[in-house]
């Protein structure tokens, strides 16, 4: 099978040189070509893409870009619409992810930018949307508008199935004509996306470039660095900090790394009717694409005293996630990440010995879970579904066993009381942790989160400000002044 990803307006496919990209899973092969352009069609692209959405985004109002991007988002939940069939039928072979999670994982992040949850973006960021469409007043006098960036460009990860379109939509919604880089790991849901956008309205289709490049190709990003005014990036740290130091001084620039998130639950959750369903909960956010999202949990914490015990619960997780592991397989591993948990596992059966933690899950298994008896710092899991438990006395002790990891922390499902939920929420923040999340819906963040504790679109954005003193200046050239 081939497809061919990316979204390049104003030129054709033979201007282009192709790149392709294979992938093998489970006997199916796919090959997906990608565009690699040179210098002179990356600044032609770029300086197309910014007229363009001067001349035409720029003069949407934001209802209209919204109503837009609710039909495109209403095609691809259609599970018989082309696109929805070519996704569920390619992005399992691409990302090697089960099928089923992979239709089920879809249909639940694109419900996140149907008109009510684009709304819900909005108002998270501006006190009213229609900043972005006129100047609005402001309580201390005169008025504002939001002006989004000329030009916004993206470096998309592909971890996660369709995790492009979280960055690509807000940048719509703030009227950023749009370049974004495909990841290799995952080339089609962005180009789909923008492919359809084009659909549906034509010029806006020409606001939008989806591109890529060869990591490691210093001349051709550097060449794509010094288009856009802005730039929103994901990846590992020592990349964004490669690219940091290449982007010129007066770029906005937008970094989102590597992250680590973690799970707390309370005794009071631990009640022998409602510890089954917790379990159950913690293993499907540690199932769900494998953990490579930044928000799956890597460690859980539990408390002691409750009706089922630290170990008890570890052991209901071990359960759940074999069971989930026949429901979802787990994606074929990469060398390096067999290597990885092995070392993982090898080193808690050695740390086992001394009787002080306990290991579930044989090596043959596509989970582990490790349940330890006393207070362990925050650590990184080897991923691919592996989860250390560890025993507390009391929820406030996790505070200082996260704290050295201050800089990475994202997440945190808790299972507490309202109470403790508050108390605890205000340490975890103090330390860093930018959201927290029911257990279950920790690798689905809701619309219109802050994004490793960002605003999703106010960042994007530069405010102009009329001030109180030049409106009233202006009376005196009006015509009825005289």
């Amino acid at each position: 099978m081939k497809e061919i990803a990316g979204h390049l307006p104003g030129l054709s496919a033979d201007e282009v040189q192709w790149h392709t990209l294979s992938f093998n899973h489970r006997g199916q092969r796919l090959e997906v070509s990608v565009p690699q352009l040179d210098d002179a069609q990356i600044k032609a692209l770029a300086a197309r893409i910014r007229t363009n959405a001067r001349a035409y985004l720029q003069q949407l109002s934001v209802a209209q870009i919204m109503g837009i991007i609710d039909e495109a988002v209403a095609r691809l939940l259609d599970r018989h619409h082309p696109l929805r069939i070519k996704a569920e039928k390619l992005l399992p072979i691409v990302t090697g992810y089960d099928a089923e999670m992979v239709r089920l994982g879809l249909t639940g992040y694109l419900k996140t930018f149907r008109q009510p949850q684009l709304k819900r973006f909005l108002a998270e960021d501006f006190a009213g949307p229609q900043m972005l469409d006129d100047f609005q007043p402001r309580p201390k006098g005169g008025f504002a508008r939001a002006f989004g960036p000329q030009l916004l460009m993206h470096i998309w990860a592909g971890n996660v199935p369709g995790l492009p379109l979280w960055s690509l939509i807000c940048g719509l919604l703030v009227k950023a004509g749009t370049i974004g880089k495909l990841p290799g790991n995952e080339p089609l849901m962005a180009s789909w996306f923008a492919q359809l956008l084009a659909e549906i309205d034509p010029k806006l289709g020409e606001c939008i470039a989806v591109v890529w490049w060869k990591g490691g190709d210093a001349q051709t990003e550097l060449t794509w660095l010094r288009q856009p005014d802005a730039l929103v990036a994901y990846g590992g740290n020592s990349t964004l900090a490669a690219i940091q130091q290449r982007l010129p001084v007066t770029t906005r620039f937008l970094p989102h790394g590597h992250k680590i998130s973690f799970g707390m639950v309370a005794r009071s959750a631990l009640n022998v009717r409602q510890g089954a369903e917790l379990a159950r909960r913690v293993a499907y956010d540690v199932m769900r694409y494998d953990q490579a999202g930044c928000y799956s949990p890597q460690m859980l914490f539990v408390e002691r005293g409750g009706k089922v015990s630290p170990d008890e619960f570890a052991s209901y997780i071990a359960h759940e996630l074999a069971a989930l592991a026949h429901k979802h397989p787990r994606r074929p591993l990469a060398s390096e990440e067999i290597n990885s948990i092995a070392a993982w596992r090898n080193g808690e059966e050695i740390r086992a010995l001394g009787g002080d933690r306990r290991l579930y899950g044989e090596a043959a298994d596509d989970w582990a879970v490790v349940s330890v008896d006393h207070a362990e710092p925050l650590s990184p899991a080897a991923l691919g579904r592996t989860l250390k438990v560890v025993c507390v006395d009391a929820l406030e002790e996790v505070v200082d066993l996260v704290a050295p990891q201050r800089h990475f922390l994202q997440t945190a499902g808790v299972a507490a009381t309202p109470q403790a939920l508050f108390g605890i929420s205000a340490l975890l923040g103090q330390v860093g942790v930018t959201r927290i999340a029911a257990f279950g819906n920790m690798t689905s963040p809701e619309a219109g989160w802050h994004h490793d504790g960002r605003f999703s679109l106010l960042d994007l954005v530069t405010i102009t400000e009329i001030e109180q003193g030049a409106e009233a200046t202006a009376e005196r050239y009006a015509p009825y002044a005289e």
